[in-house]
């Protein structure tokens, strides 16, 4: 099931939240993408703020450093970015600042095991998993795959055995065994935190670019849908990209074509094989009394062109 709403406010992401909210348990982590030095299209921090402090007051926001050169590459100029970034209304933990632990990866063909930030297994019995649905460069889009899969991979060992061949230059990999990489490692935490773990994606401000390029982020020309939650992270993917190939074609062409060219669908596909949820659900309208819709039925009357609400 995979609950949807047009509400894209404060009062939206925590309406969502709360038709999720019983899957978490005690100490709860939110991983979500803190982004670059003044990233345009992050998740707004109000609404994320409001959330915290009307449902978790005791969670915290979870991170790792980054593979690449940049404001996150390192703890110390990591905590720099999310302080210039405006995520300083609650607890972040940098997971992989003191080290990384090894979590077993079940039926992978590329990893029997990915390294994780240490404090991740240490810290918390939950994962909030808080999406900004968007493209991305290399993977085709960001769901809350990528989100987990590289999110939570450390930023020495993690990541690069998702991006780099042994003994090869940097970002080796690409396409199908890419997606095929990020989803081992995502279902390395899943099955870890499973069934205490939950999915909220919002669909905002989606360029073709991921919050890691910041400042250097394609526009943004794919107009707004929403936000959808699930307890299944490949139906809460799946129903992303749905609603986004439901759009009319003029409105669609760029965020599918980045799908598309980065072969970014064999995400959802091998989160089928390795039985990681169902591409079949329900999609729960809570607009409308929690009318069953499709995706097609979702995005009707969506039309214009975007427009920043400033936040």
């Amino acid at each position: 099931m995979v609950y949807f709403t047009r509400d894209l406010s404060a009062a939206g992401l925590t309406k969502m939240y709360d038709r999720i909210a019983g899957a978490l348990t005690g100490r709860i982590g939110v991983k979500l993408h803190t982004g670059e030095p003044h990233g345009p299209n992050i998740i707004p921090r109000p609404w994320v703020k409001s959330l915290l402090a009307s449902r978790l007051p005791q969670a915290t926001i979870v991170e790792t450093n980054t593979y690449y050169a940049g404001g996150r590459y390192t703890t110390a100029d990591h905590r720099q970015t999310i302080k210039t970034n405006g995520w300083t209304f609650a607890p972040v933990d940098i997971m992989d600042e003191d080290g990384t632990t090894m979590l077993p990866v079940k039926g992978g063909k590329w990893f029997t095991e990915m390294s994780v930030g240490s404090h991740m297994p240490k810290n918390y019995d939950s994962l909030l998993i808080l999406t900004h649905f968007k493209g991305h460069t290399m993977g085709g889009f960001g769901g809350s795959n990528k989100n987990i899969g590289i999110g939570c991979a450390d930023g020495r060992i993690g990541k690069k055995m998702i991006h780099t061949h042994e003994g090869a230059d940097q970002w080796s990999i690409d396409k199908e065994e890419l997606m095929e990489r990020i989803t081992e490692s995502t279902k390395a935490t899943v099955d870890y935190f499973a069934p205490h773990i939950a999915y909220v994606n919002v669909l905002r401000n989606m360029s073709v670019s991921c919050d890691c390029e910041g400042t250097g982020a394609q526009p943004v020309v794919t107009p707004d849908i929403g936000i959808v939650a699930s307890l299944n992270i490949l139906a809460a993917d799946q129903a992303c990209v749905d609603l986004v190939y439901a759009l009319p074609p003029e409105r669609r062409h760029d965020l599918v074509e980045r799908m598309e060219s980065r072969h970014g669908l064999r995400q959802l596909t091998y989160m089928k094989e390795l039985g990681m949820g169902n591409d079949r659900y329900t999609l729960i309208d809570v607009d409308h009394e929690d009318k069953e819709i499709d995706a097609q039925t979702a995005v009707q009357g969506i039309h214009g062109t975007w427009v920043s609400d400033g936040n």
